[in-house]
């Protein structure tokens, strides 16, 4: 599977083994940085070109990843199309393929280790969406407000 991984200095560490570790198990994965560390780097610089590249790439996942995670999540989810999630633990990383579709996850390094981060990072890759009727039509709500603004009807 393709992955598209972006970060920042917070997570820069965590970045460098997950690269490593997926590559390892024969993902291809595209590091779209930062490839340095650098303490004052600025996540969207990375984070955004990541979630784009899985934006225009449909049999991809993405991984961005920060200190805490909120801020890389809310960069990937202003990309049209992206359906990003932040996880601190297995079944949340879960549930946003399993309920949500989510081609995006975002981890927060100083939240999680290594190793929780990598059993997110592969509960992620390995569900999918669910499909189920409720889950689609909760995604077609979002998608159809993100296209024109228009707002779901009330039941």
């Amino acid at each position: 599977m393709r992955i598209h991984i972006g970060g920042d200095h917070a997570a820069f560490e965590l970045q460098r083994d997950l690269v490593a570790w997926l590559g390892a198990q024969g993902h291809e994965v595209v590091d779209h940085g930062p490839t340095e560390y650098d303490e004052l780097d600025d996540y969207p610089v990375f984070v955004l070109r990541a979630a784009e590249a899985v934006a225009a790439d449909p049999d991809s996942l993405g991984i961005v990843l920060g200190g805490s995670g909120n801020g890389e999540q809310m960069a990937a989810n202003k990309v049209r199309g992206i359906r990003a999630a932040l996880a601190y633990n297995a079944e949340l990383a879960r549930l946003c393929r399993e309920h949500n579709d989510a081609r995006v996850l975002s981890i927060g390094a100083r939240m999680n280790s290594v190793e929780e981060a990598r059993e997110m990072v592969l509960t992620f890759l390995t569900t999918e969406f669910s499909g189920a009727d409720r889950h689609r039509r909760r995604i077609e709500m979002m998608t159809a407000y993100e296209a024109d603004g228009t707002l779901p009807e009330r039941a």
